[in-house]
């Protein structure tokens, strides 16, 4: 199972984005404070749609306290300023992806311990970051494909006709 680490989150549509690829990929969520909205806000029941009620979501009042709750936890950092990209690590099963506020990322006085495990997404010099949820699937996606998508869902089906064979 993969855990997502919102370190400070701001946007709620943004986290039931998220919260809602957590439950399609039967990934945790944590959140650590302080958030900027309410987890009773309408806009994050609104983005994770009736999946909210099935997230498997733990709410830490600092990254000190996310630490000593999870001792052992193997931590990557999607940080734009990373020397190695999302595609260069191997995630091991259970590991814990860590993704900063949308204004600033998370802080580098957090990111200087964690240099080996830091990874970004390229992307064009002319931008500086993608939109949080965007960039959350984008990573996760990576981390399950490395494990061939365990336990998930391989094969779809339409809805009222059928495959040709």
């Amino acid at each position: 199972m993969m855990n997502i680490v919102l370190h400070e989150p701001e946007i709620p549509a943004n986290t039931g984005n998220i919260g809602r690829t957590c439950v399609a990929t039967g990934s945790r969520l944590h959140l650590i404070k302080p958030l900027g909205f309410s987890l009773e806000e309408k806009e994050l029941k609104r983005a994770g749609l009736d999946y909210w009620k099935n997230l498997d979501v733990t709410v830490y009042e600092s990254f000190e306290d996310f630490l000593d709750k999870n001792p052992g936890a193997k931590l990557f950092m999607a940080t734009t300023k990373a020397r190695k990209t999302y595609t260069e690590v191997s995630y091991p099963d259970n590991a814990y992806i860590m993704f900063g506020k949308e204004s600033a990322g998370i802080p580098e006085e957090i990111l200087v311990d964690y240099e080996d495990t830091s990874v970004r997404i390229p992307m064009n010099e002319d931008i500086r970051s993608l939109n949080l949820s965007n960039s959350v699937a984008v990573m996760l996606y990576e981390a399950l494909r490395q494990h061939d998508f365990a336990q998930m869902q391989m094969q779809g089906e339409l809805h009222r006709l059928h495959w040709k064979e």
